[in-house]
């Protein structure tokens, strides 16, 4: 590919199949670009370590989502509305100090590394039964439906305290809202999602249980507490957040291992590599693209390029963990490398909270995997990849047992 450097670049179907194709073009010759979506409008674009990293802690870049109407009236490269109900978005990824310090400290509280670590039995007893089922159903299954999705959806939905009869319905949601569904069909998902999450809430108050959700509801610091409205949005975060990131992390991850037989021989003769592999997994094929919108509240300059007050920004987190200037051979999938410092999870303040929950549940899962079907290859080719700017992940992974 041969970048044309006054004109934007088009993301479009190639790239959400192989997005580091054109990352390793951009790095190179125009670290900060001006892209084309899918749908339409125009943004600006980072792809370098150095650069991801600065723009992820930096204050210019706002993420105020009551300020995104205003800005989308202003400029005709602003991203669309998205069909997103209002009550799901007042959580703290949308948010910018001071709400999103008050909001994330009154969250925090029940994401404590204790409180994660407390899961470890529940997760590992998870993993077991969904590998018999797999053992069960074989030789071959769908790597995502029979374990890399279940297995991160029963542990959120467990602790937040979601019934177990509406799981599959949140997975249809989720999965229109971060695709490039039309406007019609993700309103739709959306409002159900917001009508479901609103009447959980509101039980949560009414009837506090023994789970996340309920302690969130509960939570006071000072004498301030999340509003219904603030609890919702959360509780659609952690819901959405809370298993996307590791339905993908064990997809992503097992795909490159299932193609690297040397990585999975290793990982095979030394279990103990796996808590290791994870952060390789994490930045070799990350289960975040890009990460969600920013804009700049006054010039910001990136690498010699100054991007204007006003303008809507895009900082790529697979192009900074395959960036070579970081992590030396980024192309070469190494399970035994230092991937520390990778930008999976973000940076900063609004660096994912249940980071630990997606290591503890990765880390759980690929030992399940392994010991259980240590001659586990591809049983044909997997996907396509989902299309969504913001989630890096297959849409099936069949597998042989």
């Amino acid at each position: 590919m041969t970048i044309d450097l006054d004109t934007p670049v088009r993301l479009g179907e190639a790239f959400l199949a192989d997005p580091d194709a054109l990352y390793r073009e951009l790095r190179a010759e125009r670290p900060v670009a001006r892209a084309v979506l899918p749908n339409g409008p125009t943004v600006w674009l980072v792809t370098r370590y150095a650069d991801v990293r600065q723009a992820l802690n930096d204050p210019r870049l706002a993420k105020d989502a009551r300020r995104i109407p205003e800005l989308m009236a202003r400029t005709e490269s602003a991203p669309p509305a998205r069909a997103f109900a209002e009550s799901l978005v007042q959580h703290m990824l949308n948010a910018d100090p001071p709400d999103h310090t008050r909001l994330r400290k009154l969250v925090g509280k029940a994401f404590t590394m204790r409180a994660i670590a407390r899961l470890r039995p529940r997760i590992e007893e998870l993993a077991g039964e969904l590998a018999d089922a797999m053992e069960a159903a074989g030789p071959t299954v769908d790597l995502l439906d029979a374990f890399a999705f279940p297995l991160p959806m029963t542990v959120i939905c467990e602790i937040l305290g979601v019934p177990r009869d509406r799981r599959d319905e949140f997975r249809e949601w989720s999965n229109t809202l971060l695709s490039g569904a039309a406007d019609e069909e993700r309103g739709a998902a959306a409002l159900a999602m917001a009508g479901f999450l609103a009447e959980l809430v509101a039980d949560k108050a009414a009837h506090p249980g023994e789970d996340i959700l309920s302690d969130i509801v509960r939570a006071s610091e000072d004498g301030d507490s999340l509003s219904p409205g603030e609890t919702t949005a959360m509780a659609f975060l952690l819901l959405v957040a809370g298993h996307e990131t590791t339905v993908n992390l064990i997809g992503n991850g097992m795909l490159a291992l299932l193609r690297h037989p040397d990585q999975l021989a290793r990982l095979r003769e030394d279990p103990e590599l796996v808590r290791n592999a994870v952060e390789e997994f994490l930045r070799y094929d990350g289960p975040v693209n890009l990460a969600t919108f920013r804009f700049t509240t006054e010039p910001v300059t990136i690498a010699g390029t100054t991007i204007p007050e006003g303008q809507f920004v895009l900082v790529s987190l697979i192009g900074a963990n395959r960036d070579p200037e970081r992590f030396p051979g980024a192309e070469r999938l190494d399970v035994e490398r230092d991937a520390s410092g990778h930008l999976a999870f973000g940076h900063g303040i609004h660096h994912c909270l249940g980071a630990p929950l997606a290591r503890l549940e990765g880390e759980i899962a690929f030992r399940a995997l392994l010991a259980r079907f240590p001659d586990m290859t591809l049983d044909g080719e997997p996907g396509p990849w989902r299309a969504s700017m913001l989630i890096h992940g297959l849409s099936r992974l069949p597998v042989r047992l």
